[in-house]
This record gives C-alpha cells, structure tokens and sequence, in this order.
C-alpha cells in the first residue's frame, strides 16, 4: 500500500464506523466497475447481511458519492501532509505533484476510481457532482499555482489544467523500473517551470 495515503487515510477519516465499507466498495468498483458491482457484493466483501448496508447508505449511487468523497478526502490529506514543512512556492507545487503520481502510481482502489475516465460513463447528474468533488481537490494546485511568481501572460488555470492532464496520464504510459514518481513529478514541473517562471523573481527557480 502507498505509505503516502496510508498516512493520509489515518489524517482523513480515524475511527470511522463506515471506513470498512468505503473501502470494500472503492475495490469493488476499481475491479469490477460500477454497473458490475451491487450491494449485495459490498456487504459480502465485509460480511455483513444484504439489507444492514442500508442502515449506512441508501442506495448503490449514495455509496459512490460517499465512496468519491473519501477518495478526494485522502487525496487532500496526502497533499497537507506534503505540504507540512516547506513554504516555498515552487517546491510547494513540487511536492504536491510528487505525492499526487505517487498516489496514481500506488494504483490503489481510491486512485482508480479519483481518475477522470472513471467518471465518464455516468449518467449527467452524477458524473457533475462526481465532478464536483474532484474539483474540490484541484483547488488546492490552483492555490498553488496562483501563488507562484509566474509570467503576466500565464493563465494560472489553464496550466494546472495542463499541467493535471499530464500528472494524469502517467499510469497508462508507467512502466515500472524506468522511472519513480518523483522523477516523472520532477520532471514535468522542471518542463513547465522553465518558460512560466518570471525571470526577474530569483527565487522561482526549481
């Protein structure tokens, strides 16, 4: 398991009475898919009778939503967690991509069901709150990515846009051996840094 959200899920969610349940329905849904996964599989998958889960949830959507939210909720934590003892603009974004391909690479359950072609089956009304939530966690790059002494020209959302959307694409091309997340992380902000830093600040150098 992936020390990086290991400690993050003790930060997130202690003692929950519900963490079995959220974390059997997160494989269940990484490993057979939404539609191919009822309650019934989750309630087994912690032996627990058909009916006692909806005493937690009531339906197999409530259950995703809830199964999301913790997903981003650890992915949050992770990134606080990373953040804890530097102040530094540039090594700020540094380590939170490090910890955000660190997580993707772990391919955990959370991590596969946080990824953005997860989502895109969903009917409208719940891929938006889906949606919703992850965007809940990008918020905090967009943090910092907008206190970064960046080029007046530089759209700050769209580089975190572009910027995601590489950290994103890591686990379909990663071949385990080559590279480790903080090389591949590293290295795509070293790409990035070297045409948005504004050249007159001495300090944004990565």
């Amino acid at each position: 398991k992936c020390p990086i959200m290991a400690k993050a899920k003790r930060a997130a969610t202690p003692d929950s009475r519900r963490e079995p349940l959220l974390d059997a329905a997160a494989e269940l849904f990484a490993s057979k898919g939404y539609a191919g996964t009822s309650t019934r599989d989750i309630a087994k998958a912690v032996g627990m009778l058909p009916g006692s889960i909806y005493y937690h949830f009531r339906s197999k959507e409530e259950i995703l939503l809830a199964v999301y939210h913790e997903g981003v909720s650890r992915f949050t934590a992770a990134l606080e967690v990373a953040l804890e003892t530097t102040s530094d603009p540039w090594e700020q974004l540094e380590r939170a991509c490090v910890t955000h391909v660190s997580i993707l690479l772990d391919s955990g359950p959370y991590a596969r069901i946080i990824a953005p072609e997860f989502i895109r089956s969903f009917p409208p009304e719940i891929r938006k709150e889906l949606v919703a939530e992850r965007d809940r966690y990008e918020k905090g790059f967009e943090k910092l990515i907008g206190a970064l002494p960046l080029k007046p020209d530089v759209d700050p959302w769209l580089l975190k846009a572009a910027l995601f959307g590489s950290l994103n694409w890591t686990p379909t091309w990663y071949h385990s051996g080559r590279y480790d997340a903080a090389t591949i992380a590293k290295s795509f902000l070293r790409f990035f840094s070297s045409v948005l830093d504004d050249p007159k600040n001495v300090q944004g150098q990565l």
